[in-house]
Order: C-alpha cells, then structure tokens, then sequence
C-alpha cells in the first residue's frame, strides 16, 4: 500500500487499541493480575477460581464499556489521537471506520492476555507464546485473498484484525478446561484479591504501558508531520517488535511468576539472582541485535517492503527511524525486565512516577527534536529511545537503594566478554555487508537470501566469539 494516506490512517488507529491493549491486557493487568494469583495459589483451589472468576467478570464489564464508548464516539476518539487528521478528510474518514472495524480486537486480546496469564502462573507458556501466530495469518490471509477484491483494500486488514481476536481468544478454551480453570462470569468488586488486582492495575497503567504511550504520543504528533512519516515509524517499530516479542517480553513474561513466588516465599537472595540473570541475557542478546538494525536497516527495509507502492524513498525514511529506535533497543528490552520486578513485589507506585517523568521528557524532546529542530519523524524516534534510557537508569537505581538487586560477582568481566563478540560482530558488518543500491539489482529472493545470510553468519561469528571468551549461551539457559 505504500506509505500513504490508507497506511497511514491504518497504523495511527491501530495504535489506539494497541495502547489500550497494553494496558487492558499483557501491560498493566497482567502484571497485577500474576503476583496475586501466585499468593492465591498458596491458598484453596476454590479461592483460586474465585478469583480467576470474579477478575474475569470485573475485566469483562471494563473492556465492553470501553469498547462501546468508542464505537459510538469514533470521531472524538480520532481527534484525540489523530488531530492531524481532522485537516485532512479523506484521512479522517477512513480513521473513523478503522477504528470501528478494529477497536473490538481489544475486547477478545485483553480475554486472551488474561488466559494466559493463568496458563503462564501454572508454569503453560506455549500456548500463550503461540498465539499471536494467529494474527498474523488472519492478516496474511485477508491481504492475500480479500484485500485485491476491495476498492480500499485497508477495509480488509482492518477486518483481519477483528477476526484475529476471535480466533486467539478460542484456542484459549480447551487449555483452560484442561486445567479447570475455565473462567466463569461473576462480578464482585468487593473481592479482595479483585481489589488487590485493581490496586496494583491502576499505577501500572502508566508504568506498565510507558514505551507504548510515548509511541502513541509519537503517533499523535507523526500525523501533523508529513504523509508517510506515521508508515516510516511503524515499519521502523514492526522490526523493533521483533527481537522485544521474541525475548524481552518473553524473558518478562517467564519471570513474572517466577519473581512474584520469590517475593512470597521471602527469598530475596533468588529474587536478586533472578533478576541479574535476566539482565544479562538481555544485553547478549539485544546489543547483537542493535548492531544489526543499524548497520543493516535499509537494507532490511528494503527486502521486507519496498515493492508495490512502497517506493526507495520510503526505504530510506523508514531506515532513518529503524536506526533512532534500534539505539534505544538495549532500554526497551530491558524496561520489559525491571518493571515486573516492581510488580512481583506489588510495588507499582514508584515505576508509576518514573513512568510519568520519562513520558513528560519523551513529549518535550518529540517536540523539540521533530518540529523546532525540524527531524520529522527521526526526531520522534530519538525522543523514544531517550526516554527509555532515563527510565532503565532510574529504575535500576531504584532497585539498587531498596537492596532489592545486588549485581552479582564478575560484571566488569562480562562485559569486556560482552564487548569483545559485539566488535567482532560490529567490524564483520562494517566489511561484508553490501550497499543497498546494489541489493536492489537482486530480486526479491535474492534480497532475502542476503538478509538471511548477513543474519546466520553474524550470529555464528558473535557466538563464536562469545565462546572464546569462555562464555556460552546455554550457561544462561539453565
């Protein structure tokens, strides 16, 4: 489709039951969703599922007054998070029926984050791993068979996106009967553990859901910059999805229950381990992928998009924003680590307020850097990685002046570890990899082939140096 007036609407919409489905759902409840059920797992089976069944009516009840508010009020929603499209009426039209179409996938995704939420706090991570595939070929299907058929083929992503979130929220069904677990309707508030939920839900709205506010504040402010700058970013940020979905979130979403029964059962030696284990894995594996998004952006851009309407132009804009992000990968990965080590602990007050300081200084230097400074677009992906670094710095301070993580032994040595394979990995590029006007002579195939070879061979050489240093990955593993 090319970044133009249907992608962009598309993408700024999309990103308005994506916020809310970070809060409603993996974000904000499900980190105050997890560390209550592990206390309630302590207790009688029938507390448990009291619990499960009183949370899910609760939720249920918020998410379909949330989901009819906007359906009735679909313009003022798009003048709130699109305000640059009110100029344009074609734009506004078509965010209108976007929103409509796809906002209900909030309502079945936040029911999804909750099963799995259960399903992972009884130690069942692959279902809830596996669902997203889902979505992804409910998209590839209506791009592929319906979206040809359409005078505006978006209409038929947008319904993709709708049948996306049926599908993902019935594959959840049989896993749970399995368990017993099988949520039923009932609806107290005055339960004490749905209170509980609700006491840690409300900060962790904001310290939960931060990186994905201050994309939405980019959103808001890309759709007064010009056409195509809200498609530059989101392309920039679908790559940047890649290695946060695949580890950061996963490491998160695996040590959540884990760090949540270590606060229960008082072990703050193994809560501490735990935590240092999870930051080191993170920096293997997100500085490798830092070097790769910077030096091979456009030419990753190129292979995975430009064809059709996208054109080269649109290669290079996006791979200005794909390499602003990708320094600030190393913070976003690792936002997804600390935070939950706040909730485990039922602490969310304090990632709350660093939450709003980052969102306040993500605003100012968007503005600043993308309209005074006049960087467009690349301005509003600098501001977001600026932003995530602040948080990291402060929210590992944090837990350092509470005592709640004591780095272990041998740090100055990983590092020096750590630096050597991301320099050989780094000069491995520099040298091999091929100019992007070149690569366009390829076809398709060729381009991927390229991208795919670029990837297996940097990532055997990285491991290879990380052996002769003496450490392994499998070591982090067990």
């Amino acid at each position: 489709m090319g970044a133009g007036v249907a992608l962009d609407a598309f993408v700024v919409i999309m990103k308005i039951p994506s916020v809310f489905r970070r809060l409603f759902a993996e974000g904000a409840f499900n980190q105050a969703f997890v560390p209550v059920l592990a206390e309630y797992k302590e207790r009688d089976v029938s507390e448990v599922k009291n619990l499960i069944n009183n949370t899910f009516g609760t939720l249920t009840l918020v998410l379909l007054s949330v989901t009819v508010f906007a359906l009735l009020f679909a313009p003022i929603f798009v003048m709130i998070f699109a305000p640059g499209f009110y100029n344009e009426p074609l734009k506004k039209e078509l965010a209108e029926d976007i929103l409509q179409i796809t906002f209900p996938y909030l309502f079945f995704v936040s029911l999804v984050a909750f099963s799995g939420s259960i399903l992972n706090s009884y130690q069942k991570f692959s279902l809830p791993a596996l669902t997203p595939l889902f979505y992804n070929l409910s998209l590839i299907v209506a791009a592929i068979w319906f979206a040809p058929k359409l005078e505006a083929p978006i209409y038929a992503i947008a319904w993709g996106v709708f049948f996306a979130g049926i599908i993902q929220l019935i594959i959840q069904i049989p896993s749970l009967v399995n368990l017993g677990l099988l949520p039923r309707f009932k609806f107290n508030m005055q339960h004490p553990g749905v209170r509980k939920v609700i006491f840690l839900m409300i900060p962790g709205v904001i310290a939960g859901g931060i990186s994905q506010i201050n994309m939405l504040v980019d959103t808001i402010l890309a759709s007064f910059l010009s056409t195509g700058s809200p498609s530059w970013l989101y392309v920039s940020d679908r790559l940047m999805q890649l290695p946060l979905g695949i580890f950061a979130i996963a490491i998160g979403t695996v040590i959540l229950p884990r760090l949540s029964s270590l606060f229960v059962e008082e072990n703050k030696e193994a809560f501490s381990n735990t935590l240092d284990w999870s930051i080191k894995l993170i920096l293997i594996i997100g500085f490798p992928a830092v070097i790769g998004l910077v030096l091979l952006s456009e030419s990753i851009i190129l292979a995975l998009f430009e064809r059709g309407a996208f054109t080269s132009a649109d290669s290079l804009q996006a791979s200005y924003s794909l390499v602003a992000l990708a320094f600030g990968l190393v913070a976003f990965m690792l936002i997804k680590i600390l935070t939950p080590s706040f909730f485990a602990r039922q602490e969310p007050k304090k990632p709350m307020y660093v939450a709003l300081f980052s969102l306040l200084l993500n605003a100012i230097l968007a503005w600043q850097l993308a309209f005074n400074l006049g960087l467009g677009h690349v301005g509003l992906a600098v501001a977001s990685s600026l932003s995530a670094f602040f948080t990291v710095f402060t929210l590992l301070i944090l837990l350092r002046k509470e005592k709640v993580y004591d780095p272990t032994d041998g740090w100055l040595i990983f590092w020096v570890k750590l630096i050597f394979a991301s320099s050989s990995l780094l000069l491995f590029l520099l040298f091999f990899k091929q100019d992007p006007s070149s690569l366009r002579e390829l076809n398709n195939i060729g381009q991927l082939l390229y991208i795919f070879k670029m990837v297996i061979l940097g990532m055997a050489l990285y491991l290879l140096a990380l052996r002769l240093t003496g450490m392994r990955i499998k070591d982090f593993l067990t």
